[in-house]
């Protein structure tokens, strides 16, 4: 994931998290102990400066709260923010406590569990026409895995539109149905639902599996005799939209059940899901999840999978935002129809839609013209689909009822109007309808001639023309988080709390309070080989990035904030391969840099607490008294350093650095041995 520091902006809100919410107001060079260090200059209330080293950069996140809000900046020196992050701390802490209760409650449940996979199972999925990605050949075997367990799985599969999300489900669904359950499969409209309906009957077609699709496209009647078959278990797969969650609708064996755009069913309807069935196996696909599933997945909360390759010979959608212009809109249809496609016209208004059409029809006169919105009666819109899809005609003027799914390979120009007034996840979703063959596709999005756009559909226009390369439907997902704000996330009671310290810092706290009861939960001290924050190493050595080695603020901010991460040896290792192939040759102040990084690494696992120079000594502060350790210590760095109660000191001479590494690693070493005499004996 890409680190907000390269989407910096000046005068930007900026979150400390000892101080408080500041402004960024740019990178200056300061003196420390005689050489020179950059640091980020942040401004807070009654124009109170604090320069943060860049060495510290994992301290700071940015400002980001529900509807865009300017947060007020704090008062440096003063309890407030204190207490606001002490309040939310709190709010964390009960929250966490509720997730884990849910999923300690579904690691205990009793499941199904599938059997291994059959050989119709094999012969079905060499049927697929299309060569797998390794991300959705991942995707699939996860899912299998979870399915194979006896806890009821709870996977989400996150993947950019058209990138094969439907296969995995696929598949999920034949191994439930060889088992000889049942699957309900969910999606939002009702054309979406016809046609996953009808991508199943193909698939499925050689085996004994009977399909049905329940909507309302269907008599009530035909209605009737569905649901008395799923009660009896005479239908193996159901798919329907919401009409699957209504009260008269019982399944005699329930095995899976499949949600394709889960972001589009509300709470109600989610608990409805849970309802069906306490035991059955619950996959959601998604081409932009919704905060809440996204922020839960990443808490290790909800079990995640994601597709971030595109097919072989996918190309990404050449997008335009432009003023509404007829003769544009005229040589994108021509182009369109010459090359033998079809073209989605989107006229969000179903009062004026047929004005709409009317208009485009005396426009390109030679174009045949269908129009579709979920106004119309079941069998009109059941028609006009399918007289669209059969190639009838070459422009659907239609409502977003396309947002969801469609797969129409053929259709590649797609042309919104008021593309102003469509949120981001929206507009990313409707493009995605197109470019869903080898041929290059087109979006244009038009806005009125001589319109003042509000700034946060400047920023999703923006963002939307940005984002044109395939795959970035997940980043999609966090942008439009931060323009339409993180909303209702994690419930009302805590969206105070996140506005007080900002999305990013509440998330992060509470990722540390689900990590540190999960610890808990298991009895067990958390070891990991990574903690070398708050470890303060304070070395005479001009440590920074030069401008001429790394141009652009952003990316070099981004690179000393991956810099002060916890990491590990070997990270450290990779990220300086990476920045020597990217950057070059990597010069001495950041050679420095990284030195002491390793060195705050040894520190971590040494048991020490900060390092600092000292007239002609480098001083190594321990946290705890060295007492017992003490005369073996002083026997083996005898060349090196003087071992006092506390404290190791280190003589400058020209060799200090590497004498400084020597005396840490052998520090280090020592450490583990003493641990490992003083941990409780196993023998009896």
């Amino acid at each position: 994931q890409q680190s907000f520091l390269s989407q910096l902006e000046f005068n930007g809100h900026l979150v400390h998290i000892d101080h408080g919410i500041g402004v960024f107001k740019g990178v200056v060079f300061l003196d420390e102990g005689g050489f020179e260090k950059e640091y980020l200059e942040l401004e807070y209330a009654q124009k109170d400066k604090l320069y943060v080293p860049t060495d510290q950069l994992d301290r700071v996140t940015r400002y980001v709260a529900p509807g865009n809000r300017i947060p007020s900046l704090t008062r440096l020196g003063t309890q407030e923010w204190h207490r606001s992050k002490e309040k939310a701390t709190e709010s964390t802490l009960k929250l966490a406590q509720q997730l884990l209760s849910i999923y300690k409650s579904r690691e205990t449940d009793n499941g199904i569990r599938f059997s291994p996979d059959t050989p119709w199972q094999s012969e079905m999925e060499d049927f697929f026409i299309h060569t797998e990605t390794a991300d959705q050949m991942r995707s699939i075997e996860q899912v299998k895995s979870d399915m194979e367990k006896s806890q009821p799985m709870d996977r989400l599969v996150c993947g950019d539109v058209g990138y094969g999300k439907t296969e995995v489900a696929i598949r999920a669904a034949f191994k439930a149905i060889m088992d000889g359950l049942q699957v309900a499969f969910l999606a939002p409209t009702t054309v979406l639902a016809q046609q996953h309906y009808d991508t199943l009957k193909k698939r499925f077609a050689p085996y004994p599996i009977n399909v049905e699709v329940l909507s309302r496209f269907k008599t009530p009647k035909d209605q009737k005799q569905i649901l008395a078959k799923i009660s009896v278990g005479e239908i193996d797969i159901c798919v329907g939209t919401h009409r699957l969650l209504q009260n008269d609708v019982d399944f005699k064996s329930l095995g899976l059940i499949i949600v394709d755009e889960e972001q589009r069913f509300g709470v109600s309807h989610k608990e409805k899901l849970r309802g069906l069935s306490s035991n059955a196996d619950l996959l959601t696909l998604t081409a932009t999840p919704i905060p809440r599933t996204l922020h839960m997945a990443l808490t290790g909360i909800k079990d995640m999978s994601t597709i971030e390759t595109p097919p072989n010979e996918r190309l990404s959608i050449n997008t335009y935002v432009s003023a509404y212009d007829e003769e544009l809109i005229k040589q994108a249809v021509y182009r369109e129809i010459d090359r033998g496609g079809q073209i989605f016209f989107l006229h969000n208004k179903v009062q004026s839609i047929n004005h709409a059409a009317e208009q485009l029809s005396r426009l390109i006169p030679e174009a045949k013209i269908t129009v579709a919105h979920g106004q119309m009666s079941e069998n009109d819109l059941a028609n006009a689909m399918e007289t669209f899809a059969r190639r009838e005609t070459d422009i659907l003027v239609c409502t977003t009822i396309i947002e969801a799914g469609l797969d129409m390979p053929n259709v590649n120009t797609l042309i919104v109007e008021r593309a102003d007034t469509f949120g981001l996840s929206q507009l990313y979703q409707l493009r995605g309808r197109v470019g869903r063959s080898s041929n290059q596709a087109y979006a244009y999005l038009l806005i009125p001639a001589s319109y003042q756009l509000s700034s946060i559909a400047e920023k999703r226009l923006q963002t939307i023309l940005s984002a044109t390369e395939l795959g970035s439907g997940f980043r999609i997902a966090m942008r439009d988080l931060e323009i339409r704000g993180a909303g209702n996330i994690l419930g009302s009671e805590q969206s105070g709390h996140i506005n007080a310290i900002g999305y990013e810092l509440y998330s992060q706290i509470l990722a540390d309070t689900v990590q540190k009861l999960k610890a808990d939960a298991i009895d067990c001290k958390t070891t990991d080989d990574t903690v070398s924050n708050g470890i303060k190493v304070t070395l005479p050595l001009p440590c920074y990035i030069p401008s001429s080695y790394i141009g652009d603020i952003a990316t070099r901010l981004d690179v000393y904030q991956r810099l002060s991460k916890d990491l590990s040896a070997k990270e450290l290792d990779e990220l300086s391969r990476e920045i020597t192939d990217r950057f070059g040759e990597i010069p001495k102040e950041l050679l420095n840099l990284i030195y002491v990084v390793t060195i705050k690494i040894f520190a971590a696992h040494a048991g020490v607490r900060s390092i600092s120079q000292q007239g002609n000594n480098t001083v190594v502060q321990m946290t705890n008294p060295i007492e017992g350790a003490k005369v073996p210590l002083q026997k083996e760095l005898a060349e090196l350093a003087r071992v006092g109660n506390a404290q190791i000191r280190i003589k400058i001479s020209e060799h200090w650095q590497t004498e400084l590494a020597t005396v840490m690693e052998k520090l280090s070493c020592f450490k583990q041995f003493a641990d490992s005499l003083t941990e409780p004996s196993t023998i009896s």
